[in-house]
């Protein structure tokens, strides 16, 4: 941090007490950027600064400010003019109240810097804001000039130092008339209940695991293309549809979110579940059914059965049939040979 360049030098205006400070970054972009370039050959692509009057490129000192009028004139402005504003906040962060913290709206909140005692002199009264803002929990609000605009600021404690975020004055935030939707919707506290499930579920997350995982993307297809290797496929999109039963997509998310963090989602607390559904008469039939293919065995064991029985019975009276044709044959054979013997 120490080798972090100064975007600002003045003082915090603390009452009568008055703190060298100097105001460096807080945050620093890691956004991969990009230069144009023509297509056809791979040429760079550069913008030149042009004075309409003289028709020539002028270079970066020839440049300056000026304001452009209603009438189309330019005002010119100087650096000078605006170092001479009459404000006591143009070198001097002005502290004018101490607020909770919960009173600041987010979307007010803009850039944030650190503040950084500027020398020896500046460590005590520093230290003395700094606890000051720790013990009371509270924040400061303060006005300073920055960027050739004034602005609004709130201080507070981080770690050891002391940062400042820029805030947009109140009629900078647009209120959110027509955001919300027309139609009054009525929601369910079952559907409630599955929400708040899914906000357990999904629970807290540690904001230092997060990463950008798109700038992780383009390096490795800056990296592929400079070695001259393949671009990394792009992974198959999420099959998407409509949300035509809210309940279910609700349990779903549940559901999915217990699965990805290794949970047993039957075992898992706080699981909304759905209530075991009535048995209906619909089973009555099924053990009627069970009744009924019984009996159709025994039915079916009985007919074969008695099938066994009449095909026995045709057997034997087929035996007696042939047993007594072939007495008949032999019958006659007898009668011939007795008249034999008479003769």
């Amino acid at each position: 941090m120490l080798n972090v360049r100064s975007i600002w030098n003045g003082a915090i205006s603390f009452g009568l007490v008055s703190i060298p400070i100097k105001v460096v970054n807080a945050t620093e972009s890691h956004s991969i950027s990009f230069r144009q370039i023509h297509t056809e050959d791979g040429g760079r692509i550069r913008y030149r600064k042009f004075c309409e009057l003289e028709d020539r490129e002028v270079s970066q000192a020839e440049i300056g400010k000026g304001y452009e009028d209603a009438d189309g004139s330019i005002i010119p402005i100087t650096d000078e003019d605006l170092a001479q504003l009459p404000l006591p906040t143009a070198k001097t962060i002005e502290i004018v109240a101490f607020v909770p913290g919960d009173r600041i709206d987010p979307l007010q909140m803009d850039a944030a810097y650190y503040l950084a005692a500027s020398g020896a002199p500046a460590a005590k009264p520093y230290t003395l804001l700094r606890e000051a803002l720790k013990r009371s929990n509270k924040v400061a609000i303060a006005k300073f000039a920055l960027r050739g605009r004034e602005r609004l600021g709130m201080l507070r404690v981080v770690g050891d130092a002391i940062a400042m975020h820029g805030l947009l004055w109140p009629d900078e935030v647009r209120a959110p008339e027509g955001v919300a939707p027309d139609s009054d919707v009525t929601v369910r506290d079952k559907e409630l209940d599955l929400a708040d499930a899914l906000m357990d579920t999904l629970g807290e997350v540690e904001l230092e695991d997060l990463h950008d995982e798109y700038r992780e993307a383009v390096e490795e297809v800056i990296a592929a293309k400079a070695a001259g290797e393949a671009v990394p496929a792009a992974p198959e999109p999420a099959a998407g549809g409509k949300v035509l039963d809210l309940m279910a997509a609700l349990e779903s998310s549940v559901r999915a979110a217990k699965e990805s963090r290794g949970e047993e989602p039957e075992k898992a607390a706080g699981e909304v579940r759905r209530l075991p559904q009535r048995k209906t008469a619909k089973a009555t039939p099924k053990q009627t059914a069970g009744k009924k293919s019984t009996a159709t065995k025994k039915a079916a064991t009985k007919k074969t059965a008695a099938s066994a029985k009449k095909s026995t019975s045709k057997s034997a009276q087929s035996a007696k049939k042939t047993a007594a044709k072939s007495t008949a044959k032999k019958a006659p054979a007898k009668k011939t040979a007795s008249r034999k013997r008479t003769a």
